[in-house]
């Protein structure tokens, strides 16, 4: 039977008798002298700094982690100090309530750094929070012994040995703050990783980073997993139980997690590159550890497994050279300058400052149409990530308008038809002819 402890507060009478003493008053002042001193600590140590991800500081003095955690410890300094001389009453409360701030702070905190976009991250913050301040209440008010103990009394047998119900939670709870620690570790690394790093650089480290976070999570897992009482040694023919898994139904899986490691190791393809993948052209944006996220120039998003960018063919359209082609087609009427068209349509594409000079534009009278002659203007550009539609529209409206100053046509669709009467047959009566009379 594990031993009880006695109640914070012994009784509420007690509790507002400690209330009413003068020296309440010196209590209040310590308090408020210990949120003043963390708050001047945090700001000054947070000077200069403008990451809002950042777990210990956030976005305010008060919405990081170190504020709750310099203000715990200067409670327990105080209370120390003040406990040889004034009878406590209420620090037995502040200490509680930074107790739970400080676990509410940790846990909100990590998972916003962790899971950022993730839709389940609020209804968690909340759930640590009601249960903070659930476990902050009871040990204040003395019920939380007496909780404890119920819950002791909940048992059942588990093979050969016996649970309780307190050893599961404290268990659960104990895991939970293993996996935070994990978390917010990780993402202490990533974030120091991915600081200031580009191009290549930016895509090994984060293969790091995802291989330190899945280090850090299955340590952490280990540890949750023996904190809850499960042996380890029981783990072997779960781990032959996943291997057949992965072998059979998650070899798919496991494909996608190791080319993602293996992208990111051969600098294949990196975070920022133009890709072209199934007839899907777009940006690098993001490299997971299962799959990478490419977003188009219109704005579409297309989530890639990193098995299909290992086992089929993808144009890197960066990986050489950043400068592509692009090409507008003009049609002229066939009465036309063929050499006063071809100057005006080389002057339309130098217009734009995005068209490179070297390599120069190029037109040539690329077809002889049905309706007038076909012009191909060609031109390169350095940096396709801003788009193409703009830049064809801005030089097809300097074309138009050269044309339209100049006096040459732009032909629309024409068809000449050919009528030939057909000869009379045999038999036939002209359309003249009279009509039989009667």
């Amino acid at each position: 039977m594990a031993k009880v402890h006695s109640p914070v507060v012994d009784g509420f009478d007690a509790w507002i008798a400690a209330f009413l003493q003068p020296t309440v008053l010196i209590e209040l002042a310590v308090l408020v002298g210990c949120v003043g001193l963390a708050w001047a600590v945090v700001a000054l140590l947070r000077r200069g700094m403008n990451n809002p991800n950042s777990i210990l500081f956030g976005r305010s003095v008060v919405d990081g982690v170190l504020f709750p955690l310099l203000l715990l410890a200067l409670g327990y300094l105080a209370r120390a100090l003040l406990q040889h001389w004034v009878p406590l009453a209420v620090w037995v409360v502040a200490i509680p309530v930074l107790m739970a701030l400080v676990v509410i702070r940790i846990g909100v905190r990590v998972l916003q750094v962790a899971f950022p976009l993730a839709a389940w991250v609020r209804p968690m913050e909340r759930s640590i929070s009601w249960l903070a301040w659930l476990v902050m209440v009871l040990w204040v008010t003395g019920i939380l012994p007496l909780v404890l103990q119920e819950l002791d009394q909940i048992t059942w047998k588990v093979g050969g040995s016996t649970l309780s119900l307190r050893t599961i939670i404290e268990g659960t709870l104990t895991a939970g703050a293993v996996l935070l620690l994990s978390l917010w570790v990780s993402a202490a690394i990533e974030a120091r990783l991915l600081r200031s790093a580009t191009g290549g650089e930016l895509s090994l480290r984060k293969a790091v980073s995802n291989a330190t976070r899945a280090l850090l999570m299955f340590v952490g897992l280990i540890f949750a997993l023996t904190a809850v009482g499960i042996d380890l040694t029981a783990l072997s023919v779960l781990g032959g139980a996943i291997g057949v898994g992965i072998g059979l139904g998650l070899q798919k899986l496991a494909a996608n997690y190791v080319s993602g490691f293996v992208i990111l190791a051969e600098r294949s393809m990196r975070i920022g590159d133009n890709v072209r993948v199934d007839n899907f052209e777009g940006r690098v944006t993001d490299i997971n550890a299962r799959y990478t996220v490419i977003r188009s120039l219109t704005g579409r998003e297309s989530i890639v497994p990193n098995e299909m960018l290992i086992t089929n063919r993808v144009e890197n359209l960066s990986l050489a050279d950043p400068r592509i082609w692009a090409s507008t087609v003009v049609s002229v009427a066939y009465d036309s300058n063929v050499e006063k068209v071809m100057q005006l349509l080389m002057e339309a594409a130098l217009s734009s400052e995005r068209v490179l000079r070297d390599p120069a534009p190029s037109v040539a009278l690329s077809a002889f149409g049905a309706d007038g002659l076909e012009f191909t203007v060609g031109f390169w550009i350095a940096d396709p990530e801003n788009g193409q539609l703009a830049l064809r529209s801005h030089i097809n409206l300097a074309i138009l308008r050269a044309l339209r100053e100049n006096g040459i046509e732009i032909p629309f669709p024409q068809r000449v038809l050919h009528v030939t009467a057909a000869a009379p047959g045999p038999g036939a009566v002209p359309a003249s002819a009279p009509k039989n009379a009667d």
